[in-house]
């Protein structure tokens, strides 16, 4: 049963990061919650997940901007050019903002594009990903503790 409440993290971390209407903060909170989970666990399996989403969404940027005109292309205009704005205003820095609704997908995304180094990449959006997740923990932990 542990294993299942962690591989279910780890799936909806990684779909949250992708263009899908995943919500993984209502499965974290969930599972620390309850108390059966390990919190130091639970914040590495959600941040790998999340990260690797958008590991996804900078592979798609980096290689499918060529059908941005297509129905099926997975980022909305308006999002791409507020991410693009937003990306050329703080540069690479605004990869921490990688965690916030909206704009960070099409932050990752809009990385690829950019031809973001793939380890600069990496570090900056970890740090962000980790980063909403270990307070989310922190603030059920207070909650329950």
């Amino acid at each position: 049963m542990i294993f299942e409440g962690y591989a279910g993290l780890f799936a909806s971390a990684f779909l949250a990061a992708t263009i899908l209407p995943v919500v993984s903060e209502a499965v974290i909170t969930g599972l620390a919650a309850t108390g059966n989970y390990d919190m130091a666990w639970l914040l590495a399996v959600a941040s790998a997940g999340n990260t690797l989403g958008s590991v996804v969404n900078w592979l798609m940027g980096r290689f499918l901007l060529a059908f941005e005109d297509r129905w099926w292309f997975p980022v909305k205009q308006e999002n791409l050019h507020r991410a693009s704005r937003l990306f050329n205003k703080w540069g690479v820095w605004s990869l921490l903002l990688a965690w916030a609704p909206f704009i960070g997908d099409p932050l990752t995304f809009v990385a690829g594009v950019l031809r973001v180094p793939f380890l600069l990449f990496l570090v900056l959006v970890a740090i962000s990903k980790t980063g909403r997740y270990a307070v989310l923990l922190g603030i059920v932990g207070k909650m329950i503790g």
